[in-house]
């Protein structure tokens, strides 16, 4: 499946992974990590916090000896060489560790996969084996002052020095995760003003010093720093990739880092949703447990509705990925090369990612909050530090926002470069608009939820289809009506995971342990498609009036025939089951 062929195609169950498709090894996995984390990480969370001298670093090195880093890196180089699906096991697990997640995530990630996939063969001999066993912590640095988003706009310059031995940095770098203990940047530069390049940056570089530590609001345990670069000489073989596509490494491993950060969102609602569950069954009012709340329900239903649908998502994303590098030889010199265009492939998917976990993950830890009550706001309750560290997630490794003109930009770049067939959903959108003789969503359970998301997806084209013919050659002044439509195909992606990975659970097990993932499918595809339908107006009424926004008014309507659920219901019984196992669980 291409990337953004979810909008054109019919997907199979069959064609999809999802966690109850984890093999023994990679369930092995998980249990290896979450022993680990709880015996060793969970009880020093407060330790971390504070900012204990050296502990951080000696958490990431010990957990380097239960797999912690080298998932990615292959065996030749010390690592574990394991499957997309077990480094997000790791991702998602590493939360248990609070402020210890972030920092691995960055050195594994950010600061090693630049060197996997974009260095020479020397280049992985020299570092790649010290980053896989954590002797060496690697870090990211991109943003500027003056550079954040517009990450092309850097400052940072590079010139070649008179013997040719050396690039000479000058300039400075903020908000750089693992400053405080990295050995390791992977850094950002114009070379003689104009050609932005990548570099590797050894710590004990002379020339290089470092700012104070950040007082951030959240991932408090985790150091944020600036780097301050004064004629400091990088030899010419620490050069990454090639002269002058430095975006090239940038953007493509921002594109991993999102799929990968949303993976560490999924980790942390997780947590804060069991916090809520335990607390919520001992908590008593009125003479009885708040869980036998109505309103209490409400929110638990709503929080393992958004949980199982960011999980469908992710775990579907994670195979798209493997697939897409299948064949790609990571050892070979600057694989790069190869794999750019299989990064990109699925750049549109991991912009979903990234926006529906970090959104997701706000709603579950303020709702944990809030079921805490006033001991949510104490930092004796670990809530407290979930909803302080989750804000963070919008912001980081590319905002909400330009995640959002992301999505669409890059359908539209792949529209033009013949990869995506976007005018043959336009053409075909008008033939496949007629009147309904039923009303969907009751009767027929997951069929009728399936003819939702097909509609769905025609109203991305229909909307698509308006917004052309209004702003033909202006669409990018446009970015209200840009994030409207990101925010279709980002539900359109979420109910359709959503759904496929329940039909895939009523095959494998039966429709009877099927029960709660189909009332989650009920529920989340018949909100999501009321929001998809109210997007779609406000759209309308922003290019268009009179005539014109009665007829594609009149269009949606053709669309968006459907009949309500028992909601309320349904999110009660899916709480209960939550409640019954202490945990999020499924099946």
């Amino acid at each position: 499946m291409k990337g953004g062929e979810f909008l054109i195609n019919t997907i199979s169950p069959d064609d999809i992974f999802i966690p109850e498709d984890m093999n023994e090894e990679q369930k092995l996995l998980a249990k290896i990590l979450e022993d680990f984390l709880r015996g060793e990480l969970e009880p020093r969370i407060k330790e971390l916090e504070a900012k204990t001298e050296g502990l951080m670093v000696e958490l990431l090195k010990k957990s380097a000896e239960v797999g912690f880093f080298g998932v990615d890196i292959p065996e030749q180089f010390g690592g574990m060489g394991l499957d997309n699906v077990s480094s997000l096991i790791v991702t998602e697990k590493a939360s248990i560790g609070g402020p210890f997640a972030l920092a691995n995530l960055v050195s594994t990630t950010f600061g090693a996969l630049p060197i996997l996939y974009f260095g020479s063969s020397e280049q992985k001999q020299r570092y790649l084996p010290d980053l896989a066993n954590a002797k060496k912590i690697g870090a990211f640095a991109l943003t500027e002052p003056d550079a954040g988003t517009d990450a092309l706009n850097a400052k940072t310059v590079a010139t070649l020095s008179e013997d040719g031995q050396y690039y000479i940095l000058n300039g400075e770098k903020q908000f750089i995760s693992n400053t405080g203990y990295a050995d390791i940047f992977i850094i950002f530069a114009k070379l003689d003003g104009e050609n932005f390049t990548a570099f590797i940056l050894d710590r004990d570089s002379e020339g290089l010093s470092f700012g104070q530590e950040e007082d951030k609001m959240g991932i408090h345990g985790t150091s944020t720093r600036s780097l301050i670069l004064e004629n400091v000489r990088i030899p010419v073989d620490h050069l990454l990739f090639q002269i002058g596509k430095g975006h090239v490494v940038a953007f493509n491993t921002l594109n991993l880092g999102r799929y990968k950060l949303s993976g560490a969102c999924l980790g942390m609602a997780k947590l804060a949703f069991k916090d809520s569950l335990q607390y919520s069954k001992n908590r008593m009012q009125f003479g009885q447990s708040i869980s036998n709340f109505g309103l209490i329900k409400e929110k638990i239903g709503e929080m393992a509705i958004r949980i199982f649908v960011g999980e469908s998502m992710v775990y579907r994303t994670s195979r798209l990925l493997e697939e897409g590098i299948k064949g790609i030889i990571k050892t070979a010199n600057e694989v790069g090369f190869g794999l750019v265009s299989q990064i990109e492939e699925y750049a549109t998917e991991c912009s979903i990612n990234k926006v529906y976990a970090s959104e997701m993950l706000d709603y579950v830890v303020d709702e944990a909050v809030q079921i805490h009550g006033g001991y949510g706001y104490i930092r004796d309750y670990p809530v407290e530090q979930y909803y302080r560290d989750s804000r963070i997630y919008r912001i980081f490794g590319g905002t909400s926002e330009i995640n959002r003109l992301l999505i669409l930009r890059m359908l539209l770049k792949r529209a033009e470069k013949g990869q995506f067939p976007l005018e043959n959903g336009i053409e075909n959108v008008a033939s496949e608009i007629m009147p309904s003789a039923e009303s969907y969503s009751q009767g027929k359970g997951l069929e009728d939820l399936g003819h939702l998301v097909d509609n769905a997806k025609k109203i991305v084209f229909l909307s698509l289809k308006a917004v052309f013919q209004a702003f033909s050659n202006s669409l990018e002044h446009h970015q209200e009506v840009i994030g409207m439509i990101s925010n279709i195909i980002i539900e359109v992606f979420a109910m359709e995971s959503c759904l496929l990975r329940t039909q895939k659970i009523n095959q494998k097990f039966g429709e009877e342990n099927g029960e709660i993932p189909t009332n989650i499918s009920q529920v989340y595809i018949l909100d999501a498609f009321m929001r998809v339908e109210r997007w779609a107006k406000l759209i309308f009424a922003a290019i268009a009036e009179g005539d014109i926004l009665r007829s594609q008014l009149s269009d949606l309507r053709m669309l968006t025939q459907y009949l309500p659920i028992n909601s309320v219901g349904f999110r009660r019984r899916i709480a209960d089951s939550m409640l019954k196992a202490r945990r999020y669980f499924i099946s």
